[in-house]
């Protein structure tokens, strides 16, 4: 995040070193909580209080307030590190200032596996406090919400994509923190979505940074024509991330949308859907005025500007595919989907 060494970047890698050293160690003091816990109940023998699924067994049985105090840490350590509200302020800095092949691992997996550690420990406590179900899928909403009322209001491509994930987040939390298998198997999906359309959005910011040398919606315009696989390819993840279909964010987001309604949580399913489409107008307007509007008054794109090589367009197209492909036939994920989501779920609703 440091790279560039400039007084942006040092910033941003200093809050991600300080705001995430922090977090995790609230999630280490968490985990010690739980297996400290577990093994006084006498019901575990030797290493098995270290193993999550047979601390599972026993979670029931732990007092309840050192459960919710390691539950309370879990959230704020896993929750701060996956970038979800309000726990998210070093993301947007982190992702706009970090070289964009770092953007992608930061958006694409590190995120996620915060997310998914989360899912794994807090999710110990389901079944015994089902009110910690509501209280994830309350704060997935909230997520959801200020990520995209945030990324609306961004001219630069880099940061709106970050807000946009902390936004995307809060389907991955609503869908997991459900417990239910149809909620596990709708985050799970969203979470290998978001991880192909999400790369593919930041690859496609690089190559713009890449041939123009800027990244701010307002300074750039009418690159259609100069170049057209970025754009094509800008246009599929905006769609996908938005689930639209045919594109793979359409079945993973209708997923969450049904898990949230067959639970009751309809409100929490009409915030989802309402979201999506805020989404594509974040997603889909500064694609059209950077590839199909003119530039703006006073900013001219340099004349030189080309397409990138095809060492930096493959891969977007790679993803492009994959997204369009997950979309058409969906059921290639499934049998992976299936047995995480089983592992996952509370109940086989």
């Amino acid at each position: 995040m440091a790279f560039f060494w400039d007084k942006r970047a040092l910033e941003a890698g200093y809050k991600y070193l300080m705001l995430l050293t922090i977090g995790i160690t609230f999630a280490l003091l968490g985990c010690v909580l739980v297996y400290a816990s577990a093994a006084a109940t006498g019901r575990l023998e030797g290493g098995q209080a270290l193993l999550i699924s047979e601390v599972k067994n026993v979670a029931g049985l732990l007092p309840p307030r050192t459960a919710m105090l390691a539950v309370a840490f879990l959230i704020i350590g896993f929750g701060t590190k996956a970038g979800i509200a309000p726990f998210h302020p070093w993301l947007p800095d982190a992702h706009a200032e970090a070289p964009t092949p770092v953007s992608v691992l930061l958006s694409g997996v590190m995120i996620k596996m915060a997310v998914y550690a989360l899912a794994r420990t807090a999710g110990l406590f389901f079944p015994s406090w089902p009110q910690l179900s509501v209280f994830a899928v309350v704060l997935g909403a909230f997520t959801m919400v200020l990520g995209i009322v945030l990324a609306l209001g961004q001219d630069d491509l880099k940061r709106l994509f970050a807000y946009s994930s902390v936004s995307q987040m809060g389907y991955i939390l609503a869908g997991l923190g459900l417990g239910t298998y149809l909620g596990c198997f709708g985050g799970l999906f969203h979470l290998l979505n978001h991880a192909i359309f999400k790369s593919l959005l930041f690859m496609c910011a690089g190559a713009l940074i890449y041939s123009t040398g800027r990244r701010k919606v307002s300074e750039l315009g009418g690159l259609a024509r100069k170049m057209p696989v970025t754009g094509a390819c800008f246009f599929v993840g905006a769609l996908a991330i938005s689930g639209f279909p045919p594109f793979n964010g359409f079945w993973s987001k209708l997923t969450v949308y049904l898990a949230l309604a067959q639970s009751g949580l309809w409100w929490a399913a009409v915030i989802a859907v309402l979201v999506s489409v805020l989404t594509l107008v974040a997603l889909v307007r500064p694609a059209y005025r950077v590839f199909w509007a003119a530039p703006a008054q006073g900013s001219r794109v340099p004349a030189e500007v080309r397409e990138v090589p095809a060492l930096l367009w493959v891969p977007m197209v790679a993803l492009a595919v994959a997204c369009l492909v997950l979309g058409l036939v969906p059921q290639l994920a499934y049998p992976l989907l299936d047995q995480a989501a089983h592992v996952l779920a509370v109940t086989g609703r």
